[in-house]
């Protein structure tokens, strides 16, 4: 059942009057880590990772139709998700690569609101970021794009590095 931008995100001014819009990292990542090893422990990682990446393509779709202007071109577009992206706190993006002929983007996050200074793993964490980047980039272009994160904080880097590519 899909419901409006309202209906998920309401008045946060009449609803949070004392305690405003904003909340710590801390409580985000709580949920959100622990919503995956949940959905991990009944139902695999690997369903856990296609459920987190689903949620980020909503989501992204969401931020793309309520907050930018799909009309403006590529450069002014990308610069108004950085400007979005920041606003909201979600991380600081960079646009490292454009091949727009092969229709590949190579994209960085920084201070990353999913991983950025979490310990060392060996394994990227940000599904979520990956879905998200899809689901701006689909309703941008109106083409599906496969995102994969090909560098992490939680692999020893210091940015998100996201690789881009028609589908």
């Amino acid at each position: 059942m899909k419901q409006d931008w309202n209906h998920y995100i309401g008045d946060l001014k009449v609803g949070r009057q004392n305690l405003g819009e904003e909340m710590p990292v801390v409580v985000y990542r709580l949920f959100e880590f622990t919503m995956k090893e949940s959905i991990a422990d009944k139902y695999g990682k690997e369903v856990a990772i296609e459920l987190f990446r689903d949620a980020g393509k909503k989501a992204g779709k969401r931020i793309c139709k309520e907050l930018l202007d799909v009309t403006q071109g590529f450069t002014d577009f990308m610069s108004s998700l950085e400007e979005v992206m920041l606003s909201l706190k979600i991380g600081i993006l960079r646009i490292e690569e454009t091949d727009k002929e092969n229709k590949h983007i190579v994209i960085t996050v920084s201070e990353d609101l999913d991983c950025s200074g979490l310990p060392m793993t060996g394994e990227t964490v940000c599904n979520y970021d990956e879905g998200f980047l899809m689901g701006v980039l689909k309703e941008y272009t109106g083409q599906e794009y496969d995102v994969i994160e090909i560098d992490c904080w939680a692999k020893g880097g210091r940015v998100c590095r996201f690789k881009a590519n028609i589908e």
